[in-house]
């Protein structure tokens, strides 16, 4: 039987009640956890403005994680190229490779940034909401899905999430986001023109506009593994195949639109000196316990929490499951967080396997990234454990977990 290996996809959740300290101990003691475990990577994502998610930088997330175990991949999930230079992003991990060698993914994702230079406003900031989100969510690709579908193994393709309300919520935000990410002034160059700069940056071969080679120092030559991020399959997925990368596609970000962007990844694949076939991880979230009425307990803050994205307040520490239980539900609100809530895999160690198992072989995944938030850290680090037993009892996971 082949094995899927499992991956930890980790946000740095904050829990109410907690402090900034207190998650980031979290994490490194959860990676050290997922080491014995037998998970093979640890990836961090980037995100930005959000009480309750801490991974602000993926560089420095991997640092304090790669110093405290030994064998585990680290990486990024993803590093943010929206408001990303290739040379400081090439350098960073050029760095950790210097000292954690052969330890490194470099996923990089999309994100929202001016599309063009834009007048300043009166506080100096460019005025880019409208034009950048809305060139981010038509650049996604694939079909409406304005209902709720199945795959052939019965996955769930939920109603895709109306993108043109997070445009309404968070044009304020989003404005905010980029005035303090980006110079002023500074736009977002085409997306496939930052990943040649970085592949250019990485192999010795960049050469400036002006036809001049430059080399990075640190970077140049680094192991790292390069993975393109995508939640559709829009150009992310393109990029990724056509330039024969690794491709990690998001079921717990976007759930309809999973097969699309694994479906065009593997259209596009060219073979390339990194891959001669397609290879692709799929993300979930998921929540074990020993049974599946204590899991549900456990993952009840989990629509709140996503309430809280979605509505453009950003992602607040993450409930109890008694503030979780105080919230009335309105029907819009119950609405907007459908497709999150009921593709979410929650339960004992036997009913998840069974979810993780009809995902991957409805995405053909050759990996699975498994990211869980709970509100106590125990618990969190109890279902990582649980889900690994049980994978490697049905022969799933490379190793026996410790």
């Amino acid at each position: 039987m082949s094995t899927t290996p499992l991956a930890v996809l980790d946000l740095i959740p904050r829990s109410s009640g907690d402090s900034t300290a207190t998650a980031v101990g979290n994490a490194v003691d959860l990676a050290r956890h997922a080491e014995r475990f037998g998970y093979r990577r640890y990836w961090f994502a980037e995100h930005h403005l959000n009480p309750g998610v801490l991974g602000a930088s993926p560089a420095v997330s991997i640092a304090l994680v790669a110093g405290a175990t030994s064998t585990i991949r680290v990486g990024s999930a993803g590093v943010q190229l929206g408001h990303r230079q290739p040379l400081a992003t090439v350098e960073e991990f050029g760095l950790l490779d210097a000292v954690y060698p052969g330890r490194l993914d470099l996923g990089l994702g999309r994100s929202i940034g001016r599309q063009r230079p834009a007048p300043p406003d009166s506080n100096g900031a460019g005025q880019p909401t409208v034009a950048a989100v809305s060139a981010y969510a038509s650049n996604r690709g694939g079909g409406a899905h304005e209902t709720e579908q199945r795959t052939g193994n019965g996955l769930l393709l939920p109603k895709q999430y109306d993108f043109g309300r997070l445009l309404a919520t968070s044009a304020t935000k989003v404005t905010t986001l980029l005035h303090l990410l980006q110079q002023p002034g500074a736009y977002t160059p085409d997306y496939d023109s930052q990943i040649s700069d970085i592949l250019a940056l990485l192999g010795g071969t960049y050469v400036s506009p002006g036809g001049v080679g430059v080399r990075a120092y640190p970077g140049e030559g680094a192991a790292v593994e390069v993975w393109i991020l995508g939640a559709s399959g829009g150009s992310s997925a393109t990029v990724a195949g056509e330039r024969g990368l690794r491709f990690a596609a998001s079921y717990h970000h976007s759930p309809s639109t999973v097969i699309d962007a694994v479906e065009a990844y593997r259209a596009a694949f060219r073979p390339s000196a990194e891959l001669d076939r397609p290879h692709v991880s799929v993300s979930a979230d998921v929540v074990v316990a020993e049974t599946d009425d204590q899991a549900a307990v456990l993952a009840s803050g989990y629509g709140l929490w996503v309430r809280s994205i979605r509505s453009g307040e950003g992602a607040i520490p993450f409930p109890t499951p008694e503030e979780a239980a105080r919230h009335e539900w309105s029907a819009e609100d119950r609405e907007l967080v459908r497709d999150r809530v009921e593709t979410q895999l929650v339960g004992s160690p036997q009913t998840v396997a069974d979810k993780l198992e009809q995902l991957r072989d409805a995405t053909g995944a050759d990996e699975l990234a498994i990211t869980t938030i709970t509100h106590d850290h125990a618990d969190r680090v109890r279902s990582y454990r649980l889900l690994a037993e049980e994978w490697a009892r049905r022969g799933h996971l490379e190793g026996t977990p410790q």
